[in-house]
């Protein structure tokens, strides 16, 4: 990468909605995104984030593939390794890699519901694809219903998420001397929010994000299927800004508050006045 390549990379980060745009399909490789889950996940007009895209593009920054009649965008990881070693290639005297940052483990998010078949699945699946290198998501129940709900399942699998693997479990697997330490437990529901909890490994970091029951939804097919749409929706804008998170910057009592207001936010998404129809069933295209 030269001079002016540099300059145009640089760019086109510097404009808020890019570099976050950007962040996003880094924290979802290799799967990549549609604009329409981009759109969802930072609560942006779809036409907007093409016009992003485009910039982005142009510099390198990002590739795309088409899927039928949808495109799918990828980071471009090559071109900001070549961002970097342009602009570490005199650094050390000559040797960068002695001052690069070594990449900080995974942490364990563990997501709890009552019956581990629809809400905390599709967060189990939502954040494996985004944080892949930063998190190992996971999910349990206190009264597992042990099985995914079927339509929780199609959603998911509609949306190219893999599935194999992932099961309706008891949270019971995640205590005891073998069970693995965990950094974050996070409550998706009220009942399971006030159950007498395991003692979990690790000393996670708790949080509550209560959304409605999408199994619980009554009316047409077409309306219950609705109600898992828009809780996919909820949860997508919830981790977007949960991976964004500094971990690395953050004391333990400002990484506590900075979830809390997450699951305070969640309240605001899910009151009827801010519902989008039409937002929320664009998550199944």
């Amino acid at each position: 990468m030269d001079k002016n390549q540099s300059i145009e990379a640089l760019s086109a980060l510097s404009q808020e909605t890019r570099l976050d745009v950007f962040r996003l399909l880094t924290q979802s490789e290799p799967q990549g995104l549609c604009v329409n889950e981009i759109a969802d996940a930072m609560g942006a007009r779809q036409n907007t984030i093409s016009t992003n895209l485009a910039i982005l593009a142009r510099a390198g920054l990002i590739r795309s593939r088409r899927e039928g009649r949808s495109v799918r965008y990828f980071a471009n990881v090559d071109g900001m390794r070549d961002l970097l070693s342009f602009l570490m290639e005199d650094c050390c005297d000559g040797g960068p890699e002695t001052c690069l940052p070594l990449p900080a483990r995974a942490r364990t998010v563990l997501f709890l519901c009552s019956a581990n078949s629809a809400r905390s699945i599709m967060a189990e699946a939502i954040l494996n694809r985004w944080g892949q290198g930063r998190f190992r998501a996971c999910s349990a129940g206190a009264r597992p219903a042990g099985a995914i709900h079927p339509v929780a399942r199609d959603l998911l699998q509609r949306q190219r998420f893999d599935l194999r693997g992932t099961r309706s479990k008891s949270w019971a697997e995640f205590a005891g001397p073998q069970a693995p330490a965990l950094d974050f437990v996070i409550t998706l529901c009220d009942a399971a929010a006030v159950e007498s909890c395991p003692a979990w490994a690790g000393q996670p970091m708790a949080a509550h994000w209560g959304l409605p029951d999408p199994a619980a939804a009554e009316g047409t097919e077409a309306e219950r299927r609705l109600a898992f749409e828009e809780t996919f929706r909820i949860l997508n804008i919830l981790l977007a800004v949960f991976v964004s998170l500094p971990l690395a910057s953050l004391d333990r009592l400002s990484l506590q508050t900075r979830l809390d207001a997450i699951g305070a936010d969640r309240a605001v998404l899910i009151a009827p006045s801010n519902r989008d129809p039409g937002i929320a069933a664009g998550a199944s295209q």
